[in-house]
């Protein structure tokens, strides 16, 4: 089979500028897709359209507050008009937040910051676009969780929660999207090996736990623990994820909705 993947598809990335979204949009305006890429710093964000431009790819950039519904719907609502529609979706936004701390010593606050953020903003941007799908053309929406979500292990509990949470809520809307023609994949990454040297805010997530291994972050991400509890004893780089998440917006996946995409090297398996 030939052709762009994602030719003549309208795609909005929420966290456009971060590690995984920005990847995620040079890959997508690479199959042809016209990318509007959405986030809290624009700096960031220009650095991505300016890429995407110099490939010779078609981007639009906007500063939005995801955390916002009114100035989201907003943006999707202009995306749509201005394009015909929203044709994909993906939540890519960070929530700075807590690994490593026991229930002992783990506060209500930062056991509830990334239930609260990653499920709220996930709630808000897929209930703006999803008003712009479908209707005769399909839609996807792609979300992104962690191996959290099926985890057992101590000192993750918010972090737990809220990736278990976010496969719940991709499950559940591929179900109310169906009849709509509107399917929803989570992606489940694990720590990208290559996420710290593209700005990813892991580099600071993982601080603690590499210091306590005594290795640099990008040492531990290479060859720390989390890679040793892998399969194919390697995490993820972002290429691997950007390439994955365009197959899944394409039609070739087009049987694909209610499930999980796990790209964690094999940590866990379904």
């Amino acid at each position: 089979m030939g052709g762009l993947l994602l030719e003549n598809r309208n795609a909005v990335i929420y966290g456009g500028g971060g590690a995984i979204g920005g990847a995620v949009a040079r890959v997508f305006a690479r199959e042809g897709a016209r990318v509007f890429i959405a986030g809290r710093t624009q700096a960031r964000l220009d650095a991505v359209a300016r890429d995407i431009a110099a490939a010779g790819g078609t981007v639009e950039t906007a500063q939005v507050d995801v955390l916002d519904p009114q100035a989201v719907d907003k943006h999707a609502d202009a995306v749509a008009a201005a394009s015909g529609g929203i044709d994909v979706a993906l939540n890519a936004v960070s929530v700075m937040h807590d690994q490593g701390t026991p229930l002992a010593d783990l506060s209500l606050e930062e056991f509830m910051r990334p239930i609260d953020g990653f499920l709220r903003t996930l709630f808000i941007t897929s209930k703006a676009v999803a008003r712009h799908m479908g209707r005769g053309r399909p839609g996807v929406v792609l979300t992104l969780s962690e191996p959290g979500a099926r985890l057992a292990v101590p000192g993750i509990l918010g972090h737990g929660v809220s990736s278990a949470g976010k496969e719940a809520f991709s499950r559940l809307l591929a179900a109310e999207l169906a009849p709509a023609g509107v399917r929803v994949v989570a992606i489940r990454p694990h720590a990208v090996v290559d996420g710290p040297a593209a700005g990813s805010y892991t580099a600071d997530l993982f601080e603690r736990s590499a210091a306590a291994a005594g290795q640099s972050v990008q040492d531990f991400l290479e060859s720390g623990g989390m890679v040793q509890g892998t399969l194919m004893k390697r995490l993820p780089t972002l290429s691997e994820i950007a390439e994955t998440a365009a197959f899944l917006a394409s039609d070739r996946a087009g049987a694909i909705t209610g499930t999980v995409a796990n790209l964690s090297g094999g940590a866990l398996v379904d």
